[in-house]
Order: C-alpha cells, then structure tokens, then sequence
C-alpha cells in the first residue's frame, strides 16, 4: 500500500526478459508476446515511455518496438503523445481490461457495500481477487483522510504478505491451499504463517500487519460464490496511527458483515450453508 501524503513514484522494472514458449513455432506468436509485454511495461507508468525506453527494458531492438507500437496504436491499444515523445496505454486497452470486471459482475454490486464500509469504518477499502500465488486489486473505495492507503486497480501483490491474500487462503478447501503453500520456494509459508492462517479462519478475518508496507494495516474478509468457494476479498486498509491493536476486532467485525451481505445480494453461500440440511436453510 502507499501512502497519499508521499509522493507516488513508480520504477521503470528491470529488463523483462522474453522468454521462448514452449511450442513456439510461428513469428506471429512471438510477435504477440513481445506486443503483450509492452502493453504489461506502459501499464505500470502512468506518465508514459518513450521508444527508447521502451526498447531498453523489454530487451527488444527499437525498429521491432517501433512497428509493434504503430500496430498497437493503430488499434487504439496504445497512444503517442507527439508533444512529449511518449507512448502509454490506450483506450481500447481499458476497454478489453474493463471486460473483466464486467464478466465478475459482482464488482459494482461489491462496491456499493464497499462505500457504506468506508463511511463505517472512516478508512480506505479495496476489492481484489486471487490470480494464482497473487492476489489481483480490482476497485477501491478511499476515505476521506489526509493519510490514507492507496492501491491501483490491477495492481499485484503476493498472497502471503497482504490481508485479503490471507483471507483467500485461508477460505480455500484444503488441497488448494496446501497445493499454494507446499508447492513455494521462497520460505514464505513458515508454520507460524500457517497458524495465522488456521486464526484467520476461526475468527472471520485477516490482517496484514505492517507486511505489505511499513505503518499500513489492513483487515479483510471474504466473499464467497455460490458453491461456498472464496470469490474475492475485501479490505479496511489505514496507517497504523488509525487502525490501532484495539480497532481491529471491530474493523475484523465491520468487514466480516460487509462480506456476507455482499455474498447473499450476489447470490453466493457461506460454507456453513454447504450441505446444510433444508430445515436449516428455510428451502423445502
């Protein structure tokens, strides 16, 4: 998370290497890889790339850049402002990426719920869903503070280290989450990680404290779809000033709630109602 009162600057990341797909046999497909990193490279700065830039950092010589980004432009995925030399992302990029959120139509129903719980709780909340070992941000509600949490729509962050991707795992059946925690490399995933795990599950919520970023919290909670499975997760993220040792059972409580009203109105089912028999449900 990263703090609005700083300033907001992002790296250009290191060379992203083109690696060989396997079963790669045509130009055209290689092309397409080398035209979807570039899209990946300007989407991760807002004030834009020249060609040189461009070049350098997705390793690639500047003619093929430069016919790849006349082609993408062409389409609209990406635009050159002439003023300033600069390539960024186009409208049609938004278009196709909006498809997403379209198809997971929970989203606006999600964010409805997802303004009432700022007004709740006076902090910022974000949506974000899982995309393998990562958790994929989605919408964002910000508070109205000064100080406050800030996350991009489409930003990534790995599951263990962030309260909704704590929150996911630990809704997941068993063998999907073993199959996440064994199968990594990096240590991440120490007993202790796993207890918190099983204390995130007991009580409704997880919490990431100050391990996505120094004085940051955040509490979230999960939304289920409608065979009992994790969908999404939602979160109450603030400065460690506001969101205090003694707010977060509360904060656990608020999000907890605002994630079950948000699974019935979008038709989804708790686990506890997995199963369960029809007397217990109200179904006959």
């Amino acid at each position: 998370m990263n703090q609005t009162a700083k300033p907001s600057v992002t790296p250009v990341k290191g060379p992203a290497k083109l690696k060989k797909v396997s079963g790669e046999r045509s130009p055209q497909v290689q092309s397409l890889t080398r035209a979807l990193v570039i899209l990946e490279q300007l989407s991760e700065q807002d004030s834009g790339l020249t060609l040189t830039e461009l070049a350098h950092i997705c390793e690639l010589p500047t003619s093929t850049t430069h016919r790849l980004l006349t082609t993408l432009e062409n389409r609209r995925f990406v635009r050159f402002n002439r003023a300033t030399n600069l390539w960024s992302v186009g409208v049609q990029s938004f278009v196709v990426g909006n498809a997403f959120a379209r198809s997971r139509n929970f989203v606006p129903l999600a964010k409805i719920f997802m303004r009432h719980l700022m007004d709740q709780a006076g902090e910022t909340v974000n949506l974000a869903t899982q995309d393998q070992e990562e958790i994929v941000y989605l919408a964002q509600v910000e508070c109205r503070e000064m100080m406050r949490a800030f996350v991009r729509p489409g930003s990534r962050a790995p599951l263990h280290c962030s309260a909704v991707g704590k929150a996911l795992l630990a809704a997941m059946p068993d063998a999907e989450r073993n199959r996440i925690t064994q199968g990594n490399k990096d240590g991440a995933y120490t007993p202790q990680f796993l207890k918190d795990l099983e204390d995130t599950k007991l009580r409704g919520y997880g919490l990431d404290d100050e391990e996505q970023s120094i004085g940051m919290r955040c509490v979230a909670s999960v939304i289920y779809d409608e065979n009992g499975g994790p969908l999404a997760a939602v979160s109450i993220s603030g400065p460690t000033a506001r969101i205090t040792d003694e707010r977060i059972p509360a904060l656990g409580n608020l999000v907890r709630q605002t994630c079950k009203d948000i699974t019935a109105d979008f038709g989804g089912r708790l686990p506890s109602e997995i199963n369960m028999p029809a007397a217990a449900t109200g179904i006959r």
